[in-house]
């Protein structure tokens, strides 16, 4: 998996790098299941600090999408999360992202095939009876 980074963006290294992660699984790029580099590895591979992707796989950990054992390292599990509060999550910025296109004239129908067609390409996740496949 390539890794994209923008070191002059305003949006921290770790959110990125947690961005790219996320996309990862999402494409396919990324297994369930697969390990991911050590944060020394990644840090080095990226040319950033340790602590930088030390952050970026906390919260990867805590919002579900890795997990993380001692022996073993992180390894990507992604768990469902069907919840209100996440839904409330995903709708405050859906309400931004699409205010945003309006204002900058994209129009209805061109977001919702943007969106189906994004929707559509990530095919590294299929649910299966309530668990990620």
């Amino acid at each position: 998996m390539i890794i994209k980074l923008d070191m002059s963006s305003s949006i921290p290294i770790y959110e990125q790098l947690r961005n790219q992660i996320v996309l990862g699984i999402g494409r396919g790029d990324l297994k369930i299941g697969q390990g991911l580099p050590t944060v020394r590895q990644m840090a080095e591979d990226i040319g950033v600090n340790t602590m930088t992707v030390s952050k970026a796989y906390s919260i990867l950990k805590n919002e579900g999408y890795i997990e993380i054992d001692r022996r073993h390292g992180a390894k990507v599990k992604p768990k469902l999360d069907n919840s209100q509060k996440f839904k409330e999550y995903v709708e405050n910025e859906l309400s931004l992202l699409i205010t945003e296109s309006r204002l900058k004239g994209i129009s209805f129908n061109d977001f919702l095939n943007m969106s189906n067609s994004i929707f559509i390409a990530m095919k590294g996740l299929r649910t299966l009876g309530g668990e990620i496949q």
